[in-house]
């Protein structure tokens, strides 16, 4: 299961991100579950507690290098552990987009809960490795 804050860059309906999650789930075999939490509700997601003790951990302290910023993130605990910190140097492409008919294949492998289509995902292995093979 995968808990998701529905920011633009993992919502339930960016087709990137979808595509990708189906491809995982083909060529790992697993089932994934994606469910969001409701817009404006940070509190209940894990990665917002962290933030609000990194925030407090380093108490106003300016980051002004790359370097501190990183020692900051590992040095701090969060229920007794020290995260890893990692700096992402590589560069995404903007603005790439699935065609409307990869779009309607990708969807083929959806699984959306009625009612809270964009809120409640599963992605089946089973579904996913058919959609592959029309996508190959």
């Amino acid at each position: 299961m995968i808990n998701a804050d529905n920011g633009p860059e993992n919502s339930g309906v960016r087709s990137q991100w979808l595509k990708w999650l189906v491809y995982f789930s083909a060529q790992k075999n697993v089932k994934i579950q994606l469910a969001y939490y409701p817009p404006y509700h940070s509190k209940y997601n894990p990665i917002e507690r962290v933030f609000g003790v990194l925030e407090n951990y380093w108490n106003g302290d300016p980051l002004r290098t790359v370097e501190k910023a990183l020692g900051m993130a590992e040095g701090m605990t969060y229920n007794g552990v020290h995260p890893k910190a990692k700096l992402i140097t590589q560069n995404y492409a903007k603005g790439v987009r699935l065609k409307n008919k990869q779009r309607q294949l990708c969807e083929k492998a959806l699984d959306r809960l009625d009612g809270l289509k964009k809120w409640f995902i599963m992605i089946k292995p089973e579904k996913a490795k058919r959609v592959c093979e029309m996508y190959a």
